[in-house]
């Protein structure tokens, strides 16, 4: 299409698509529920990556440490356990707070517990451990046990050696089978997510150029008729393809328009119902999904139109 036929495509154009306002709207809609659809689960996905991930950040790992350890020797632990990569924060539990935990989880038998103890509190102090990828949980727990600073203070200098390495393996919990678990699963949920978004793309461009070849099949006759009074193949695409850019640029705007309100009217909603999870997508995200949706139905309408009109051009 050459430039100099640009205003003139463009006024075909949409004098085409009010007078066959039917079948520009039902291309309008097809397009609008394709990119919807996908725009609908490519947020779907975010907000399931981000419950995940709030799932996830609940992973820490327990170093539990002994009664008998000197205060210096557990600072000195503590200290080194800042100093590690993937330590995003690390909580001292004194005896006390273990005890406080305790009582609130479990306040129906709390009592009769302490009470069958004579009040003596059995639980040791720990370190909480929370980490910037939860998913290195294993190693960052394997390097706790290796740690000559914690098998200082797990439990008396003078135990055996075969004693100390189950003691040090029996103090650093971080629930290895369930998380392995929990990790194996949103991999899998993140892989699928990705792979019905390209399958949903894919369906959706042979949805959307099915239509526009049907429009363009509807107006045949006008294209041969163009053909014998001599009219280049450039002129007589360009009204099309541009119609067709057209339509998508609706289509693309209403998808964009119904993810905006959900933006501002569901997710909240879905956010002060289930408090125990966090949805929070950043503003990034959809402005970047409303950019491909945007890009993916323009091309789709360019090329859509272009291809559905080849074998009427032909000589």
């Amino acid at each position: 299409m050459a430039p100099s036929n640009l205003g003139y495509s463009i006024k075909e154009a949409n004098r085409h698509f009010f007078r066959n306002w039917t079948t520009s709207l039902g291309a309008v809609i097809t397009i609008f529920l394709s990119l919807f659809i996908i725009g609908l689960f490519i947020v779907g996905s975010a907000m399931v990556n981000a419950a995940i991930g709030t799932v996830e950040q609940e992973v820490t790992i327990n170093a539990f440490i002994s009664d008998d350890a000197a205060d210096d020797d557990i600072k000195a632990f503590e200290s080194e356990l800042k100093s590690w990569d993937n330590v995003k924060n690390v909580t001292f539990k004194t005896k006390e707070d273990a005890l406080s935990d305790y009582k609130s989880k479990v306040s129906n038998n709390a009592d009769a517990t302490m009470s069958a103890l004579d009040g003596e509190n059995p639980l040791p102090r720990s370190f909480v451990i929370e980490m910037e990828d939860p998913s290195q949980v294993a190693s960052t727990a394997t390097k706790i046990k290796q740690s000559s600073s914690f098998r200082k203070i797990v439990d008396d200098e003078n135990t055996e050696v075969d004693d100390k390495d189950a003691d040090v393996e029996a103090s650093v919990l971080y629930g290895r089978e369930e998380v392995g678990r929990l990790f194996q699963v949103t991999n899998y949920i993140r892989i699928a997510a990705i792979v019905v978004v390209a399958l949903l793309t894919f369906i959706a461009f042979i949805f959307i150029n099915n239509t526009i070849r049907l429009s363009i099949t509807a107006r045949r006759r006008e294209i041969a008729i163009m053909r014998l009074v001599g009219a280049s193949n450039g002129f007589i695409r360009g009204p099309f393809i541009t119609e067709g850019v057209l339509q998508a640029l609706l289509g693309s705007a209403l998808a964009i328009g119904v993810l905006e309100i959900i933006r501002n009217v569901g997710i909240p909603a879905l956010q002060n119902s289930v408090k125990f999870l966090t949805f929070a997508i950043p503003i990034q995200m959809f402005l970047a999904t409303y950019g491909a949706l945007l890009l993916v139905g323009v091309v789709i309408g360019l090329f859509g139109s272009a291809i559905a009109m080849r074998r009427y051009l032909k000589v």
